[in-house]
């Protein structure tokens, strides 16, 4: 188990997988859920790179800090980079987790050397959606939106297997004080103008069956970025790298080979 000090206080949970001298290729995971998100793609990536994945703030193991808007949430990843990497690094982001990936990169350039933008968008959702969100939770718990939430992050056919109760246990288990932070910074945050002035090289990666970034809009985000790729994956919702993990790596590899060293 490893953790990384705050500098406002706290800690954040993470992992590293590879070369310890590698370049790396830093993940940060979608609201609701923890590291884990990357467990079964990650032995499909490239063996000579090092990752990094982390439970973002409230979730996890990690503690919760300000949390309220995304940049907190990209100092932490920022901490991260500076700490453990020394080097510019490959930011793989998916949902919220995308939302950091291009604070970071608009906020200090000079870490990121490549942005992979997954199921994610400049602007998620709207002030009303996600206070709609806050008071379902505030008065009957996660538990009340756990259906709801799997239907967005899974097609059908996953949500036929054993393997959903345990997402579903994932979102459950997620710190209530964790989740609604989260939701804030959602509702506040809007990379539009400065996704757009991003150039850098970026992937862009949706599934056809996403409830909740649906794949025109992860198109129209990286539409912003002069020269990005997009790529669709058929038969996959909002959390790919869980249901279609072999075609999710088939498209980010690739993208690692070219952009993740020097």
């Amino acid at each position: 188990m490893q953790a990384l000090t705050r500098p406002y206080g706290g800690a954040l949970h993470y992992r590293t997988d590879g070369p310890a001298d590698a370049p790396t290729v830093i993940f940060a995971n979608s609201l609701g859920t923890d590291l884990r998100l990357w467990d079964a793609v990650l032995p499909l990536l490239p063996r000579d790179l090092r990752y990094i994945r982390y439970d973002k703030q409230g979730h996890g193991l990690s503690t919760l800090g300000g949390g309220t808007d995304i940049t907190d949430h990209a100092d932490d990843a920022i901490a991260l980079i500076e700490a453990l990497a020394g080097k510019p690094v490959v930011f793989v982001g998916l949902s919220i987790g995308g939302l950091i990936g291009q604070t970071v990169a608009s906020r200090r350039p000079e870490l990121v050397r490549a942005l992979v933008l997954s199921n994610t968008a400049a602007k998620l959702g709207t002030v009303e959606s996600w206070q709609a969100r806050i008071d379902a939770i505030t008065g009957h718990g996660l538990e009340h939106i756990a259906d709801a939430v799997m239907e967005r992050w899974f097609a059908p056919a996953f949500r036929a297997t054993p393997e959903l109760a345990l997402w579903r246990a994932m979102l459950t288990r997620t710190p209530a004080d964790g989740y609604i932070a989260a939701c804030k910074a959602l509702s506040r945050a809007d990379q539009t103008a400065a996704t757009a002035a991003l150039r850098l090289p970026a992937l862009a990666i949706a599934g056809d069956a996403d409830g909740a970034s649906p794949a025109e809009v992860v198109e129209a985000t990286a539409a912003l970025i002069p020269g990005s790729a997009f790529h669709v994956i058929p038969g996959a919702g909002h959390l790919p790298c869980v249901e279609k993990p072999a075609a999710y790596a088939a498209i980010l590899s690739p993208f690692l080979r070219t952009h993740a060293h020097d």
